[in-house]
């Protein structure tokens, strides 16, 4: 297949591409300044391209079978993030690409609370988190309200930090997941996968789902 990733330097998009690397397709690493792109792995085609920009998002997208945002918006410009999310939405309906999307955990339901939604429990979203999570909220909102784009949320656990590649992990829909001890967690590289088998495997069009162990 042929993937690109938006926000491929990142912590989640830089293991992305060696997760797609490593089953052998044919990865495009898209970042704003090629200059800084010391996480990207070798063996990935580098472009510059800025996910805010519907234009660049048509023009990388195209040729592709999937394009997948890993974006994330800088510290107290949390309002990028729907703006980003328009633009890949739309530039991905010009191209007519599948649009898989690295979301948020905000929107989840807690289990075992009545409807719960992560946002408004603080033992996941502490306040200094609460900025990035409405932000994530919206970001799924311009999903659910576009007519046309082929997309997939993917909503992480509440915890998505490096560490292992066990390729063990349990997949939900709209609750979040949590293991008996109430913990909700899972690797990036683990999280990798799941974006990955998505891409192959189309399970979720126009739908979210979510991981975690």
């Amino acid at each position: 297949m042929r993937i690109a990733v938006f926000g491929a330097n990142g912590n989640t998009g830089s293991r992305v591409i060696a997760e797609g690397l490593s089953r052998g397709h044919d990865m495009t690493a898209i970042v704003r300044d090629t200059g800084r792109a010391g996480q990207v792995p070798s063996g990935a085609v580098l472009q510059a391209g800025d996910a805010a920009r519907v234009e660049d998002v048509a023009t990388l997208a195209r040729g592709q079978d999937v394009v997948i945002a890993a974006t994330r918006p800088a510290p107290g410009k949390e309002g990028d993030h729907a703006i980003m999310m328009r633009a890949l939405l739309a530039g991905t309906v010009r191209a007519d690409v599948r649009l898989l999307v690295v979301g948020g955990a905000a929107s989840l339901i807690v289990p075992g609370t009545g409807g719960v939604a992560v946002i408004d429990d603080p033992r996941f979203v502490p306040p200094e988190y609460r900025a990035i999570a409405q932000a994530s909220n919206e970001q799924f909102a311009a999903c659910l309200a576009d007519k046309d784009a082929d997309w997939t949320y993917l909503s992480p656990p509440a915890l998505l930090e490096p560490g292992e590649r066990t390729g063990t992990f349990r997949r939900g829909t709209d609750e979040l997941v949590v293991d008996d001890n109430g913990r909700s967690a899972i690797s990036m590289e683990d999280f990798a996968i799941a974006l990955i088998d998505e891409a192959e495997q189309a399970r979720h069009r126009r739908a979210r789902f979510t991981v975690g162990y």
